[in-house]
C-alpha cells in the first residue's frame, strides 16, 4: 500500500470515495516515473519537484497545484473558493474530473520546461 492509499484509507469514511476519485485522476494523468509521497501532511504527486498536492478538509477536497496553475486556470475554477495556490472542491459536487487532468498536464509542462 502507498503513502498515499494510506492517508485515504485513514480519512473519514464519507470523505474516502472522493479522495481515491482524485487520486486515480492524478495518477492515471501523471508518467510513471512521477514519485507519491506525502508532504506537508498531505497526499503529494513529484517529478523534480512537487507537482500537485490534495487532502482530505472537513467539508471539502483541498487541491493544491502550485499559484501559476491557479492563476493559469483562473477563469474555470470561478466557481469554487480559491486562494493564491489551492482550489475548493466539495464533498456534495462532482469532482471536475477534466480540470483536475488539464491542471497536472501544466504542472507537468512547467517542470519539464524549467530543467
Amino acid at each position: 500500500m502507498t503513502a498515499i492509499e494510506e492517508y485515504i484509507n485513514e480519512a473519514e469514511k464519507d470523505q474516502q470515495p472522493k479522495l481515491k476519485e482524485i487520486y486515480q485522476v492524478i495518477k492515471e494523468t501523471v508518467p510513471p516515473e512521477t514519485k507519491e509521497k506525502i508532504s506537508y501532511q498531505m497526499p503529494t504527486f513529484y517529478l523534480k519537484e512537487n507537482l500537485v498536492h490534495f487532502g482530505a478538509m472537513k467539508k471539502h477536497i483541498g487541491f493544491y497545484p502550485t499559484p501559476s496553475a491557479m492563476e493559469a486556470f483562473e477563469k474555470q475554477l470561478k466557481d469554487y473558493k480559491t486562494s493564491k495556490g489551492a482550489v475548493q472542491f466539495p464533498y456534495d459536487q462532482d469532482l471536475p474530473i477534466d480540470l483536475i487532468k488539464e491542471m497536472v498536464r501544466f504542472r507537468l509542462q512547467e517542470v519539464m520546461e524549467d530543467q
